[in-house]
This record gives C-alpha cells, structure tokens and sequence, in this order.
C-alpha cells in the first residue's frame, strides 16, 4: 500500500518513565498554561518558568524552548504523530501507554481554526494540560479530572508529547 493511514503513538508499548511519580496541581495565575504545566511536571513554582519566559528563553510557541527547560530537571519531549482530530481520538491509547503526556489543543470550536489569521496573526486560542496515567491535571482549574470526562475530549489536538528522561534517545 503506498500511503499509510494510521500509526501508534509509541512504539514501544511496555516503556513507562514517569509511572510512579505523583504530580500535584497548581493553578495557572493569567495566560500562562505552559509555564504552570512546566511547573507541574517538574514539582517547581510556576515563577521559575515564568522567570524564564522573561528572559527569552521559554517562548510559550517554541516547543523545542520548553523540552530545553525541562531538561535541568532531568526530562524532555518527545513528540507524537498527530493530526487535527479532536483528542478524544488519542485519548484511549494514551491512557494505555500509562505514563506521562502534555496535551495541546485548541479552544476554539469547529472550522475556526481552519480560518486564515486576522492581521496580528491570531487564529485561535490553544490550552496545555498534563495527563499521568488516566489523570488529566489542568492548569486553568488547578483541579484533576479524569482523561475521559475532561472537556479537552471535544477539542482539536495542537500538539501532543510524551516526558520522557532528557538522555532518551527520542525527544526535541
């Protein structure tokens, strides 16, 4: 067949990294979801990320910026194939590799985010939210939900990544 439809998130099912570990929620304080997800994954006060942010080295549209600042605590990210469904597509596989994600999605609803950008370049709002295990863990509430009953369900998927150790050989 010359075009494959479909992959798996990962492709080693058995691998788990952050299993055991426990993650607390913090509430994010502003617009400031990847700073407080950081923040929650690496069990620091939000204002370390933030703190980062103001010096030009955590861009909160720069990916690769956020796995450099993980790295001081011994993580990164590694992406996974994706495409615009909504997570509730992903969600049931990422549950099964029991271990630890960030999801980004956008918050706006149907066809605007196929909308061109108006003239500051803005198309739509997007979110970040941990999942561990089958626990979402959302900045924005501060709050844990479980990964099936989380709005982000109806939302379609930004990026998505796996934590993994900052020596493994995948990751940004």
């Amino acid at each position: 067949m010359p075009f494959n439809f479909g992959s798996t998130l990962w492709e080693n099912t058995h691998e788990n990294f952050y299993r055991t570990h426990s993650f607390q929620p913090a509430k994010q304080e502003g617009p400031h979801c990847v700073s407080t997800a950081l923040a929650i994954l690496t069990q620091r006060q939000t204002a370390t990320f933030l703190l980062l942010q103001k010096r030009g080295r955590l861009n909160t549209q720069e990916p690769v910026s956020w796995s450099e600042a993980l790295r001081a605590f011994g993580m990164k990210l590694a992406y996974l194939p994706f495409d615009l469904r909504k997570l509730r597509f992903y969600m049931e596989e990422l549950v099964g590799l029991d271990d630890l994600f960030l999801l980004c999605y956008y918050t706006g609803q149907g066809s605007s985010m196929l909308r061109d950008p108006d003239e500051s370049g803005w198309v739509s709002g997007s979110h970040v939210v941990v999942l561990h295990r089958d626990l979402i863990i959302d900045p924005a509430s501060g709050q844990t939900h479980h990964a099936f009953d989380h709005p982000c369900n109806d939302r379609h998927t930004k990026r998505l990544f796996r934590v993994v150790p900052a020596g493994h050989q995948r990751g940004l």
